[in-house]
């Protein structure tokens, strides 16, 4: 089994993600305490797609996050460079497209789409700004951008019990539904060593997008950016 280093090599985080990709999305609904779902939705009506739009849902996992745009009428494609994700993703949703893609080096062409959307995978990339900059180049001029991503409680009481919860709780509880809990150890660092929601939004704008914003869920648990291209 494999578990990333924070240095984010590409082929550690990949494998890691190859290796629980079969229980994935329960995983993270046992270790959210069913919160997962309720932040899927909140993203998918930030995204807002519409028929005849083109979406793109990077790193993308298994398609559960791509559903709602599709469903919502939107040729949605669905981005990851874990094959084993991708592997499963095509078994349980055949209906969408699957493409095998490293976020900082997207394989679409310029201006390609009306939004393009990130759940919990931007984390994960060795070079954040590079993926925020592709991302840009592939979305067309005024179209939008919605990052759904681990963030900072903004009560400083909770933050502490949150950061215990994230160090002691989640790595025993991930053994008991997960295949690679030192994945869970990975993703507990990865999201201690985050930078808060006012960071992000400075690095979404240093990589050109505008009209930069952003909401907190759960009490600043996760945070939603929106930034558009300009037209």
């Amino acid at each position: 089994m494999t578990r990333a280093s924070l240095d984010k090599q590409p082929h550690e985080v990949a494998s890691m993600f190859d290796d629980v990709a079969a229980r994935y999305d329960l995983t993270n609904d046992v270790l959210s305490l069913g919160q997962a779902r309720l932040w899927r939705r909140a993203v998918a009506r930030a995204v807002n797609a519409r028929p005849g739009e083109r979406v793109l849902d990077l790193a993308a996992g298994t398609g559960t996050s791509a559903l709602p745009y599709a469903e919502d009428g939107a040729y949605t494609v669905a981005c990851d460079f874990s094959l084993g994700m991708l592997r499963e993703g095509r078994h349980r949703n055949p209906q969408l497209p699957f493409v095998a893609g490293d976020g900082t080096r997207l394989p679409f062409a310029d201006g390609t789409f009306d939004a393009v959307t990130n759940s919990f995978g931007l984390r994960n990339f060795q070079d954040v700004d590079l993926a925020l900059a592709e991302l840009l180049r592939v979305t067309k001029p005024g179209g939008r951008v919605v990052i759904c991503e681990f963030s900072q409680p903004v009560w400083k009481p909770f933050r502490t019990v949150y950061t215990e919860y994230l160090m002691r709780a989640l790595p025993p509880l991930a053994r008991t539904v997960c295949s690679n809990p030192d994945a869970y150890v990975y993703l507990a660092e990865s999201v201690r060593s985050w930078p808060d929601q006012p960071a992000l939004a400075g690095r979404l704008q240093h990589a050109g997008w505008q009209r930069v914003a952003w909401r907190n869920l759960s009490g600043g648990i996760v945070a939603l950016h929106r930034g558009h291209r300009a037209d």
